[in-house]
């Protein structure tokens, strides 16, 4: 095997060191993937600048171009491009990441399809015009003339799109072949997962809380609802029922629940309403609290303080972690064994 890095191309990575800036957006009407990723990411110091296509890397005799690169990574592109707006630098890192995941995802994607290709296996073409129907129904609702236009819009014919859902299929069914779908993990494991994770597993203080809320028409109202709140509050302390008091006065969306929040985290109120829920005694009702658009009453039936959340809680989710940790590790498995008997190079 041969694995090597050449000089960066045109594309992506050869704007390594900071060509694109990403508060710079250009209008989308660039007439190839390579011209629309730069739209995305704003060329304004590009100016001049001739883009063409080019190798990315080579897997076997097979290429795969910056192009196909590109059209992989604008998907997650406009997410970047929010989080990290106001952080160039940081957007140029991830960005960079983002590209080289998509390359090395495009190389495996090659290995996977060299290796169907060398063990004689064939698809019926039955099984792929049922992918084409089932995606036909799903994105385009059944209309061929919609499907037909989304297609030529984004550049792309109907064979093309026919052979990227057949080498999909042809990927699926060698990684189900070499990556068993059904993983069993033991109960040993995942204990011993949940004693060297216990920081993953650690609960906030929590409050089974119970709310009525009051809201404020106007300005001129404020007096009325305050009232209104201290003669509520009056009646539960005399000994009314406060989810009763709840059902009958609360304007809030658990109003039908008698203002039945269940359990809940101090992140989860607004900072002046869990001052007072995580202070105060369960079973008793908190003094009104005033706010601009509401008056708020709370009770606590129960309180409970940070804590370490029981394996029974939380075993399902240990297993779900285990199982794609060990997919993803026959999968590199695999992959590694078709990578060592293959030419991969990257450019």
């Amino acid at each position: 095997m041969a694995r090597g890095r050449g000089k960066a191309g045109p594309g992506l990575e050869g704007q390594r060191n900071g060509a694109y800036h990403p508060s710079q957006v250009m209008k989308r009407n660039c007439a190839s993937l390579v011209a629309c990723l730069v739209g995305w990411l704003g060329a304004g110091s590009l100016a001049g600048t001739e883009l063409v296509n080019g190798i990315r890397a080579v897997v076997h005799d097979s290429v795969i171009t910056l192009e196909e690169v590109n059209a992989a990574v604008l998907p997650g592109l406009s997410l970047l491009q929010r989080q990290y707006r106001n952080d160039p630098e940081a957007f140029r890192q991830k960005l960079n990441q983002l590209v080289e995941e998509n390359t090395e995802q495009l190389v495996q994607r090659r290995l996977i399809l060299r290796d169907w290709e060398q063990s004689g296996f064939q698809l019926p073409e039955a099984i792929v015009e049922e992918a084409l129907n089932d995606r036909l129904r799903e994105q385009f609702g059944g209309d061929r003339v919609r499907m037909a236009r989304t297609l030529q819009a984004e550049g792309m014919t109907l064979e093309r799109f026919r052979r990227q859902i057949r080498e999909q299929i042809m990927v699926e069914a060698l990684l189900s072949r070499n990556v068993s779908r059904e993983l069993i993990i033991s109960p040993h494991k995942i204990e011993s997962y949940y004693r060297t994770h216990q920081d993953r597993f650690r609960a906030e203080p929590e409050v089974k809380l119970r709310m009525i809320t009051l809201n404020k028409r106007s300005r001129e109202d404020a007096d009325r609802v305050r009232r209104l709140a201290e003669e509520i509050r009056s009646r539960i302390l005399e000994g009314a029922d406060f989810a009763e008091m709840a059902s009958i006065y609360s304007e809030g969306a658990q109003r039908s629940q008698g203002g039945d929040w269940g359990w809940v985290q101090q992140s989860v109120l607004r900072k002046e309403l869990a001052a007072v829920a995580f202070r105060l005694t369960p079973r008793t009702c908190s003094e009104v609290i005033e706010l601009p658009e509401a008056c708020y009453l709370l009770w606590v039936d129960e309180a409970r303080p940070e804590r370490i959340r029981p394996l029974s809680e939380v075993r399902e989710d240990i297993e779900r972690t285990l199982v794609i940790e060990e997919r993803a590790r026959l999968q590199k498995r695999y992959v590694d064994k078709l990578r060592a008997k293959t030419f991969v190079r990257y450019f």
